[in-house]
């Protein structure tokens, strides 16, 4: 086994990241159920397929690194199950919310980590993290859907702090299990240890992008 603890938090992040892939790829699939058209159900498919290709090129990154997938995977089952479990859509409108919030919380936090990794780490990561045009459709349906009833904004809205309460509760979750991986976001592999300075600076910057996509999709954060 690998004692490197920079090593160690390398895998934790791919190995989260796949999960959340695969997870995400599932949640499409399952939304493109409550699309109204064809040409909705097909676009969501398309980005679902994208997702799983993003899983596949995480997993691959790992076995080169000489780590077993599954095992990278194993620790954040769970929290990113009960994400989804906790925050399950019951709508079109919500599903779209939750991907485009949801997906854009996760994206900015793994960005936060990729920007001091090893080049061909950090490259992958960017990879992964490139917008499958989930981001446009979100917002341009959530738009129109609010211009023609003003009245689903304020559900939408409140679902869309929900969402953000979650996934929190489930980083903080992850943050208490995993040392390694807190320790190269806040502390450094080479400063362990919590740097409370940083980690405060941290989830302003993801609370301001959270903001700032509520107000992209015409909600009140």
């Amino acid at each position: 086994m690998n004692a490197d603890p920079g090593f160690d938090a390398v895998v934790d992040l791919l190995g989260m990241m796949a999960c959340g892939e695969l997870l995400a790829f599932e949640r499409l699939a399952h939304d493109a159920a409550l699309a109204p058209s064809i040409e909705d159900k097909a676009e969501l498919a398309r980005m679902a397929v994208a997702e799983f290709n993003h899983f596949t090129l995480l997993r691959e990154h790992l076995v080169k690194l000489g780590a077993d997938p599954t095992a990278a995977m194993a620790p954040f089952v769970d929290p990113l199950a009960e994400f989804h479990q906790r925050t399950a859509a019951s709508n079109w409108l919500e599903g779209l919310v939750k991907a485009y919030v949801g997906d854009g919380l996760a994206a900015d936090f793994y960005r936060e980590i990729g920007e001091i990794l090893d080049p061909a780490t950090s490259d992958l990561v960017q990879e992964v993290l490139a917008d499958t045009g989930h981001s446009r459709f979100a917002v341009e349906h959530v738009r129109a859907a609010i211009e023609a009833d003003p009245r689903v904004a304020g559900p939408l809205a409140l679902w869309g702090r929900r969402l953000m309460g979650e996934a929190l509760t489930q980083a903080q979750r992850v943050a208490g299990e995993r040392d390694a991986l807190v320790s190269l976001l806040v502390g450094g592999v080479d400063r362990p240890g919590i740097d409370f300075n940083e980690l405060g600076a941290m989830l302003g910057r993801l609370t301001s992008a959270h903001s700032d996509r509520m107000a992209a999709l015409g909600l009140d954060a």
